[in-house]
Formats: structure tokens, C-alpha cells, sequence
């Protein structure tokens, strides 16, 4: 009988794929039309706004055989907090095909992401679902329990729907009090 070693018969971990990045502007017509499409079937409610939302920064794409089955991307905003204008990476359009889940391809895309966050921005923030907060919460991403508010055309307005849900990442020295008013710059859709 052959001698078989205990790693030889311990089932091992699936390996994410690797993560490539990039800007929108790197990317080809085709990709930025896969990438949409996997977020609306990830999405039921993913709007045209969502999609303009992720683009304009950089991507995270996790591809299998060729076929897209992973997307986050990280875009720059301001962020107000405590008298002083932040420059944000936000977390928008993460999403990893049904069939492709719990294989460690959303971590390795929120790793590519968090790099990038850490290294050039002052703070990430994200927006997240109820499903996903267990998620973030484990890679560190701290809930903000403070109100939020947007700074619209028509002046800053309360979003207390967001409350509860938003998620930033320290990333720089710039001290940050996770009970005090965050205030996001005004966009189209989704303001967080």
C-alpha cells in the first residue's frame, strides 16, 4: 500500500482566481459589458445610476475559463467629517456570480480594493446590504454609527436611511469619530 501523507487526504481550499486591476480607462468596451451585466444578475435593483457609480476608478475582476465571474471597484470621493474634506475610496459594484460564491473570490477582490484604499485615500467607505455587513465587519471595515448626511444643490439634507449601513476602512492618520456626522458629496442615484 502506497504511503499517503495526512495533506494528501485533507480536501483543500478553493483558490481564488486571480484578481487583475485596472482603470476604466483600460478597459475594453466588452469587459465593461460584462462586468455590467454579472451586476444586474447579482443585483435585482441594480440601476443605470449603480453602474455609472463604479466607473471612473479603478476595478477588481476576477475571471474563470475567460468568463467574468467577479467585480468591485473603488472611486474617489469627498467625504465631510469633522470640518475637514476627506478624500474617500468608495467600495462600489461588489459582486461575485451565484455559482462562483464562498470560493474566496469576494475577499480577493475587497484585498485588491483595500490596497488601493489604504494607499491612496484617507478613509474607504462603502455602502452595505444586510447580507454583506458580516462580511466587511470581518475585514475590518468599521460601521459608522453616526448620522449621515449628503451635501446636495439644494444644501447638506439628512439620509437616515443609510444609517446603520455604511461601512468605512481608516486608512490614513486623519483621526475619525465613528459617532460624529459623515456627509458624502451629491451624485444621481443612490447618494450613498
Amino acid at each position: 500500500m502506497p504511503h499517503v501523507t495526512e495533506t494528501e487526504t485533507q480536501p483543500t481550499a478553493p483558490r481564488p482566481a486571480d484578481v487583475r486591476v485596472a482603470h476604466t480607462a483600460d478597459l475594453d468596451a466588452a469587459t465593461l459589458a460584462a462586468a455590467r451585466t454579472l451586476l444586474h444578475d447579482v443585483f435585482d435593483d441594480m440601476t443605470a445610476e449603480d453602474w455609472e457609480h463604479s466607473l471612473g476608478g479603478l476595478h477588481a475582476l476576477v475571471h474563470e475559463n475567460g468568463e467574468l465571474i467577479g467585480h468591485a471597484a473603488v472611486v474617489q470621493r469627498r467625504l465631510l467629517h469633522n470640518g475637514r474634506a476627506l478624500r474617500c475610496g468608495y467600495v462600489e459594484g461588489v459582486g461575485v456570480r451565484a455559482d462562483r460564491r464562498g470560493r474566496g473570490h469576494g475577499a480577493a477582490l475587497m484585498a485588491a480594493l483595500e490596497r488601493a484604499v489604504r494607499g491612496a485615500y484617507d478613509l474607504g467607505a462603502l455602502s452595505a446590504s444586510e447580507e454583506a455587513a458580516d462580511f466587511y465587519a470581518a475585514r475590518g471595515w468599521q460601521l459608522w454609527r453616526g448620522p449621515s448626511w449628503t451635501l446636495t444643490p439644494a444644501g447638506i439634507r439628512r439620509t437616515p436611511d443609510e444609517d446603520g449601513g455604511i461601512y468605512v476602512l481608516p486608512a490614513a492618520a486623519a483621526p475619525l469619530d465613528l459617532d460624529a456626522d459623515l456627509t458624502c458629496d451629491w451624485r444621481d442615484g443612490d447618494v450613498w
